[in-house]
């Protein structure tokens, strides 16, 4: 045995010594040379074999396997080690906060660098250890019926933007040398549903909504914060697959953004070429087209391999490997994957960093700042902890699987609404029962609901969890019932069971509180107009039912806004496969809403008032508008104070309103603060017809609020107009 350990830490060593003869292993030299160093030794074969998402070691040139595919939505996911778990990404969405979102995800990459070096120093290399995550989802969230709509920044441009390079900086970190982590912008682009035919369908829309609405996200990731990957989506796009786009891979991305990072397609999405879209006759020709078009990372496990027959066949040139594979390799030299650990500044990041208190804390807070107070009738929030007998009841009053979401890790603790209820009433009685499912089943009777609403009769307060979960939105899921169907919903009102209830409860005459867990918006008319108190929690991560019973008890001021419409009912919606937004989200539809983009209660209240802003600009200048906010209530809190741009006079398309500067700002319980936004005429314009951004001549309106000007059912929150005469010639 001792010979044998003696031979392989011999032949280890020698390994490290030979790989450390070659140029690329140099740190002296410049990136490019080290790249096309290594490029430059490898045959063909082991060039294809590099491009699939699981490339194999190269022995004899000291180079370890690498797996490309690893996830971090809302916390390192999928990984058997115990990691901090944030809200999901529409959850931290509504916290409109992209400083503390660069915060999470700069914690999300230090307990990813943590697991890579430590599975690496025992020698694993498969899925979900490396440091190539494919995050963040900046998809429009077009329509709520999409079940993988949870993993977005929900339905704005802008606000997605803002967001999204957020993220980015956090989880790649500030070195100018190396990456923290690389971050991918996915699913390039137009993709939001349907799930069951993601594969197969085409979509077409207008020079104007490709630019107005599906590109602006995806530009400000790779022109400004500098992504490191893109990821290029399932379907097709003007006929032509999307990994294989002459407009959007080619022209956009690579000639017009000029990305060099690299490109992965979505997992499968090439062998899709020939298997669905039926654009190529087979993986040869799919592999080369998309190889052409820049995918440089195959995540299958044959497309890519056809490559070494397609470049000896004269489909594509060796030469054009060589492009993708060097973007491939300069990602991982960035990120020290070939160099000595005292020059990588992420490299001594260890175990300690998983689940640590700092993390936790961020936990607990953008989970706090998420969640959304809906409807406060008669202020009922927020409960007296002196209550005796409370009951909690609902699908998700203690479900662990809601309060993780989706592309999720597991942390060692999770508190569900339940729990924290129990902890912050101690002296009280607190019973639970489930009551029904999500949906309606054997189970659900009529009868068993009016039983379950009498026996309540004498309770303090009825706090009725329900909502959906992730179970049954998602990505391509197997299920079909009443209201979802592959993962999307067919319906976006509540089920009704849990409206059955609820109106059980109501007839009783039980004080009722409505907690919804959700990452879609949910129609809930009745609820709506009789239940009054409506909370809407998200799937919040592994501190959700301590935010929520820290709303529901007042020890913490509800502040979140929504970053998707809450429409009233599944007519207002236009159909799921069209992508034209005309009629969709708050940019575009007229009708009145349960709940606006933007909107979200608070225990206490903000006035407005506009302090300083010209009535016209030069074209080159910026406009500065200065708006005072009072907190004229009697608790602190914080505020999200949005402004909004229309463009009344313009001929042709153009949004109701839309969103073009947001602060989150603490204010205490009589005092004021004044908010500055900048505005420079590419906020001031407008997306013309053909794509191009054109500058607006006449009047512009500004709205400045804690919420979007639409309309609405709910009660009005406080906005300021300011109008501007167009600009100076």
């Amino acid at each position: 045995m001792k010979k044998i350990i003696t031979f392989m830490l011999f032949v280890c060593l020698s390994s490290v010594l030979r790989a450390q003869t070659y140029p690329f292993n140099d740190t002296r030299r410049t990136m490019d040379e080290r790249v096309s160093d290594l490029v430059s030794r490898l045959t063909l074969e082991e060039k294809v074999l590099q491009m699939l998402n699981d490339a194999p070691p190269i022995e004899r040139l000291g180079v370890p396997s690498y797996n490309w595919w690893n996830e971090c939505l809302h916390g390192v996911a999928r990984t058997n080690y115990k990691v901090t778990v944030f809200p999901q990404a529409i959850a931290m969405a509504s916290a409109w906060d992209a400083p503390l979102l660069r915060q999470v995800a700069s914690a999300v990459s230090d307990e990813g660098r943590a697991i890579y070096h430590d599975a690496s120093s025992k020698g694993n290399r498969s899925i979900y250890h490396g440091l190539t995550y494919w995050t963040p989802n900046i998809n429009i969230f077009r329509d709520p019926r999409w079940g993988r709509g949870q993993e977005t920044y929900g339905e704005d441009p802008f606000l997605t933007a803002s967001l999204g390079k957020a993220f980015v900086k956090g989880l790649q970190g500030e070195d100018p040398n190396y990456l923290k982590a690389a971050a991918c912008a996915k699913h390039f682009a137009v993709h939001s549903g349907p799930e069951n035919t993601r594969h197969t369908f085409n979509t077409i829309v207008s020079d104007y909504d490709l630019w107005d609405t599906y590109l602006p996200a995806f530009q400000e990731l790779v022109v400004n914060a500098g992504v490191a990957g893109v990821m290029c989506a399932y379907n097709a796009y003007d006929g032509q697959p999307r990994c294989g786009s002459d407009l959007l891979m080619q022209q956009i991305l690579r000639n017009d953004w000029n990305f060099t990072g690299y490109v992965t397609s979505d997992c499968g999405a090439i062998d899709d070429f020939y298997n669905y879209h039926k654009t190529h006759p087979g993986a040869a020709s799919a592999a080369a087209d998309a190889v052409f078009h820049g995918t440089d990372v195959d995540c299958g496990n044959s497309a890519y391999k056809a490559l070494v027959a397609a470049v000896k066949s004269g489909l594509i040139t060796e030469n054009q490997i060589d492009t993708s594979l060097s973007r491939l390799f300069e990602i991982r030299f960035r990120l020290g994957m070939f160099d000595p650990a005292e020059q990588v500044p992420y490299s001594k990041t260890g175990l300690d960093v998983l689940e640590s208190p700092r993390h936790k804390a961020l936990a607990a807070k953008i989970s706090r700042e998420s969640i959304v107070l809906l409807k406060n009738e008669n202020n009922v929030l927020p409960l007296s902890k002196k209550l005796k007998k409370v009951a909690v009841i609902g699908p998700n009053a203690d479900n662990e699987a809601t309060v993780l979401g989706n592309y999720n890790g597991f942390p060692t603790e999770i508190v569900t609404p339940l729990k924290a209820i129990q902890n912050k009433l101690k002296g009280a009685t607190v019973t639970y029962e489930r009551g029904v499912d999500f949906v309606v089943s054997a189970t659900n009777s009529n009868e068993a609901i009016a039983l379950l609403a009498k026996r309540l009769k004498g309770y303090d307060a009825v706090i009725y969890v329900g909502g959906i979960s992730p179970r049954l939105e998602g990505e391509d899921l197997q299920i079909k019932m009443e209201g979802f169907a592959g993962g999307d919903r067919t319906s976006i009102l509540l089920p009704k069971v849990q409206t059955q209830l609820m109106q059980a409860i109501h007839a009783e005459n039980i004080p009722l509180v409505f907690v919804m867990m959700t990452g879609s918006a949910i129609a809930t008319p009745w609820e709506s107009a009789n239940v009054p108190a409506i909370v809407n929690a998200w799937y919040g991560g592994q501190d959700a039912g301590n935010a929520i019973a820290d709303v529901l008890f007042g020890d913490y001021n509800p502040s979140g806004k929504l970053p998707v419409t809450f429409y009233a009912k599944d007519s207002d919606l236009p159909p799921f496969n069209s992508y034209q937004m005309k009629n969709r989200t708050y940019r575009y539809f007229d009708g009145e809403v349960l709940y606006p983009f933007g909107y979200g209660l608070s225990y206490t209240q903000f006035a407005y008032e506009v302090v300083n802003a010209k009535p016209q600009i030069a074209l080159n200048e910026t406009l500065t508008v200065e708006v005072k906010v009072t907190n004229t209530g009697k608790l602190d809190g914080d505020e999200v104070v949005q402004l909004y741009v229309s463009h009344p006079d313009r001929e042709g398309l153009k949004p109701l309103y839309a969103l073009k500067g947001f602060e989150r700002v603490f204010i205490k319980a009589g005092q004021s603060q004044t908010v500055k936004f900048a505005l420079s005429a590419k906020e001031l314009s407008a997306v013309g017809n053909k794509g191009t951004l054109e500058v607006n001549q006449g009047t512009l309106k500004l709205y400045i609020g804690g919420t979007s000007p639409s309309k609405t059912q709910a009660q009005k929150l406080a906005i300021v107009e300011h109008e501007l005469r167009g600009f100076k010639n």
